[in-house]
């Protein structure tokens, strides 16, 4: 079987600063993977080339086969991989409903032109990401909110939102970095239940990123 995700010898350098120093792992289509170590040991580092954020100094990652660091960061989306991020990446003036359509908008075919002229199937385009949207919102349990800007929510709340944003663009491989973060003991085991339906119900691959320790276990 091909591996879905491939990290070849990665080597990232800020300054003297060696922040992977030959990295190589390969994710499986299917497959929840936990990559777990101390602060500084350079996870988040990894998910930035992984997401094109970075460009490392040596090494590759491929995706379904193909290198992506020819690739923009503003590409990664279309091909299939969606991420979260440690410091959340919200419009936290926009609300829940607006910031998960943003998401999905790496997959419309829609332009500035076809927009203008509204023409029924960019009108059905739209149609289809509102609904695909609605039913992220509900499954991340965000309904009560989705009009609410996600600046007003408190942090458990946006992380929520940023799930969900990620997820509206279709991703065949979802990259979490510390989901876990700032949630409660209720709040933990709901994210788990989700992690887990995203991978069997939604068929989606997930690299995860966490510190906490009982999230990357079970």
């Amino acid at each position: 079987m091909m591996a879905l995700l491939e990290v070849d010898n990665v080597v990232v350098r800020f300054g003297g600063i060696v922040a992977l120093d030959g990295v190589t792992f390969d994710i499986l289509e299917g497959q929840i993977v936990g990559l777990i170590g101390p602060n500084g040991a350079g996870k988040t580092t990894l998910f930035n080339c992984c997401s094109r954020l970075y460009t490392p100094n040596a090494g590759d990652v491929l995706f379904k086969g193909t290198s992506i660091l020819g690739l923009r960061a503003d590409k990664i989306a279309s091909l299939g991989i969606g991420r979260t991020f440690q410091n959340l990446a919200l419009f936290p003036t926009l609300s829940v409903l607006d910031n998960v359509l943003i998401g999905g908008h790496s997959r419309t075919k829609s332009d500035t032109i076809s927009n203008a002229f509204r023409l029924p199937w960019v009108r059905r385009e739209e149609s289809e990401l509102m609904a695909k949207s609605m039913d992220l919102i509900e499954f991340m349990g965000l309904a009560e909110v989705v009009n609410t800007s996600v600046g007003a929510l408190p942090f458990p709340y946006q992380k929520r939102v940023e799930m969900a944003r990620a997820l509206a663009s279709d991703p065949e491989l979802l990259l979490l970095d510390e989901p876990a973060g700032g949630l409660n003991h209720e709040e933990l085991d709901h994210l788990m239940e989700q992690i887990r339906d995203v991978r069997t119900n939604r068929q989606i691959t997930v690299l995860l990123v966490e510190h906490h320790m009982s999230l990357v276990m079970q």
